[in-house]
C-alpha cells in the first residue's frame, strides 16, 4: 500500500482481495486526504453473515480494528440484477458457490452462472446495477456507512481484460465500453466504489483529523 499524505493517522483497509485493495488505496489516494493507509495482515477471513451491503462492510471493518486496533476503511459491494430480484446482491463474490481455486477462477465461474441465469432474457431486460456500501469504524467505536451505486446492463458475453469480478459483462448507462474496458481512472470516475469512497472521505476527514478533500 502507498501513503496518501503524511498525516499521523494510519487507516487499514480490511480487504484482502487484491483487485479490491488497488481500486480502494487508488481511490482514496486520489482523494488528498492525509492519512497512510495500510493494508490488513495476513489471517482467516472473517465471515460475512450480513443480510446486507452495509451489514457486511461494517462486519469487515469492526474485524478489521480487533485485529490490528487501526481505523479501519471496509466495503461490501455487489452485483443487483434486475431480472433476479437483486440477487446476487451480497452473495456476488461467492455466487457459483467456488471457494477453490485462484480469484480469476471464481469471478470466471460467476460469470459463467450467471450468464446462464441470464441465457433467455433479451437485452431490454437485462438491467443492472453495482452497489457499495462504505464503511468506517474507528477504535473508539465510532461507525460511519454510505452508499454508491451504478446502473447498467449486462452483456451476453464478457469483453476486457482490466477491473475484477463481474466487470467484463457491466456496461454502465451512458457508455459503450464494460468496466473491463475502462482505464482504472475513467472507472474509478463513475463506479459504486468510487462514489462511496469520495464520500466516505470527507467522514474520515471529519472523524481522523486528515486534510478535507478539495
Amino acid at each position: 500500500m502507498t501513503a496518501t499524505g503524511a498525516g499521523p493517522w494510519r487507516v487499514v483497509l480490511a480487504s484482502r482481495n487484491d483487485g479490491k485493495l488497488r481500486e480502494l488505496d487508488r481511490i482514496l489516494t486520489g482523494t488528498g486526504l492525509a492519512i497512510e493507509v495500510v493494508a490488513l495482515p495476513p489471517g482467516p477471513e472473517v465471515a460475512e453473515t450480513g443480510s446486507t451491503f452495509a451489514e457486511n462492510a461494517l462486519i469487515k471493518a469492526r474485524d478489521a480494528v480487533a485485529t490490528t486496533g487501526l481505523a479501519a476503511i471496509a466495503d461490501d459491494s455487489g452485483l443487483a440484477v434486475d431480472e433476479l430480484a437483486g440477487m446476487p446482491g451480497v452473495r456476488s463474490a461467492r455466487w457459483a458457490g467456488v471457494r477453490a481455486g485462484t480469484r480469476a477462477d471464481r469471478d470466471a465461474a460467476n460469470n459463467a452462472l450467471l450468464l446462464a441465469q441470464l441465457d433467455d432474457v433479451e437485452a431490454e431486460r437485462r438491467g443492472a446495477a453495482f452497489v457499495c456500501a462504505a464503511a468506517l469504524v474507528t477504535p473508539d467505536g465510532a461507525e460511519h456507512v454510505v452508499h454508491g451505486s451504478l446502473r447498467g446492463r449486462l452483456l451476453t458475453a464478457g469483453r476486457g481484460e482490466g477491473g475484477f469480478g463481474y466487470d467484463p459483462l457491466f456496461v454502465a448507462d451512458g457508455e459503450t465500453r464494460t468496466n473491463a474496458e475502462l482505464t482504472a481512472d475513467e472507472k474509478d470516475l463513475i463506479s459504486h466504489r468510487g462514489k462511496a469512497l469520495r464520500e466516505l472521505a470527507t467522514v474520515i476527514a471529519d472523524q481522523l483529523g486528515g486534510r478535507r478533500p478539495a
